[in-house]
């Protein structure tokens, strides 16, 4: 805060009354009284007046009032004009120079508030203390302030964007059929069921992935409830795989009917066996024991096995790099970790597999999951934070 010192008050009645005294005494006799004045007017009021001390080196302190004295000492001599004379100009600099400062001040305000408001509003503006801040500092923290409520105004807008999306997806909800295969030969196929888990139903509605290996045929991701719907995707064209992310009947439910066509090896892993055979019984065991870390060809794709332990602890993902995709299973889904029913078996683990695993491919990849539509590593990337 900018101070200003305040000026000194006029003589008392015996002040002024003394000084007209010395007006009518000789020079000589006034030289000898004025310091007996001064010590009676300084111990009656306990201000200086300007007529005490307009001989003395003081003078150069006096405030606007020393005019006045100045007066009165007028008719004393030429040295006592001057040093009032002095006085009265040292008084105006200081005047200047506190108005200067005053001007200052106010346009470091004035700044300060147009800052203020044009990054968190006028309530920024009205907050003025005066807590001894100079200008400068002022307007930059300000315009700092400014800076983060902008971003924090974007984020809002994203999360709001992101809030959108997921209430469409829950008024639009998904509904059997066939889609077409996209750029990369990639095709859902959208089948209504029942997940069971722990004795407890689930009405559901799952995807099957098809995609294009060669000219000749193609691998089938987690075939869900409806083999014939599935077929008709795959067509005149030749199964050489069937890839399950886990076993829960959702993903191998119609694992053996699609496989037995073309007598195609399914691909499960190992830890995955005991629900395989809730399902499916033990006379018709998966061909393919797949570990995470592991690979496998089928066609011109090459198809990396990742690790995906949460939903259950054999869970893997399919990672196709030549294509850009990753197959999530139930790990990861649009928006959310997939669940298992309502609630989830092991969300520290879960969240570590999207974290660690899913979420270190390129953000391009896309994420095609076990239900809802795909999405990508970069969009869930920014809602990781909300999840942990």
């Amino acid at each position: 805060m900018f101070w200003k010192r305040k000026g000194k008050k006029k003589g008392t009645g015996e002040a002024e009354e003394a000084a007209a005294v010395a007006t009518d005494e000789s020079q000589e006799e006034q030289e000898e009284k004025e310091p007996a004045e001064d010590t009676a007017a300084d111990a009656e009021s306990g201000e200086e007046t300007a007529g005490g001390k307009a001989g003395d080196d003081a003078g150069k302190k006096a405030d606007t009032d020393s005019d006045d004295d100045a007066d009165t000492d007028d008719e004393s001599d030429e040295d006592t004009a001057t040093a009032s004379e002095t006085a009265s100009d040292d008084a105006k600099d200081e005047e200047s120079s506190e108005s200067e400062k005053k001007d200052g001040e106010k346009s470091a305000k004035t700044e300060k508030a147009t800052k203020a408001a044009k990054g968190a509003g006028a309530g920024k503006a009205a907050d003025e203390d005066g807590d001894g801040e100079d200008a400068e500092t002022s307007a930059a923290a300000d315009e700092s302030d400014s800076d983060e409520d902008g971003g924090s105004d974007k984020d809002g807008a994203e999360d709001e964007d992101k809030s959108v999306a997921k209430k469409k997806r829950e008024i639009e909800p998904e509904e059997p059929g066939i889609d077409e295969p996209d750029g990369d030969g990639v095709q859902r196929v959208r089948t209504a069921g029942v997940l069971q888990v722990d004795g407890e139903d689930y009405k559901v509605v799952s995807n099957t992935w098809v995609v294009k290996a060669d000219d000749e045929g193609v691998i089938v991701i987690d075939p869900a409830h409806d083999a014939e719907a599935i077929m008709e995707a795959v067509g005149d064209r030749e199964v050489y795989l069937v890839a399950c992310t886990n076993g829960y009947n959702t993903h191998i439910g119609a694992a053996i009917e699609v496989a037995e066509r073309d007598e195609a090896p399914i691909a499960l892993h190992r830890r995955e066996l005991r629900p395989w055979r809730k399902v499916h019984g033990a006379e018709h065991q998966p061909e393919i024991e797949i570990e995470a870390g592991g690979s496998f060809s089928a066609g011109d794709l090459e198809i990396d096995v990742l690790g995906l332990p949460g939903t259950s602890s054999g869970t893997v993902g399919y990672y196709i790099s030549q294509l850009g995709v990753v197959f999530s299973g139930d790990t990861l889904r649009a928006g959310e970790l997939g669940t298992v029913g309502d609630g989830y078996i092991d969300y520290t683990r879960q969240l570590h597999s999207v974290g660690e695993v899913l979420l270190s491919l390129p953000p391009d990849t896309r994420v095609l999951p076990d239900q809802g539509p795909e999405t990508s590593v970069e969009e869930e990337s920014g809602n990781f934070d909300s999840w942990v």
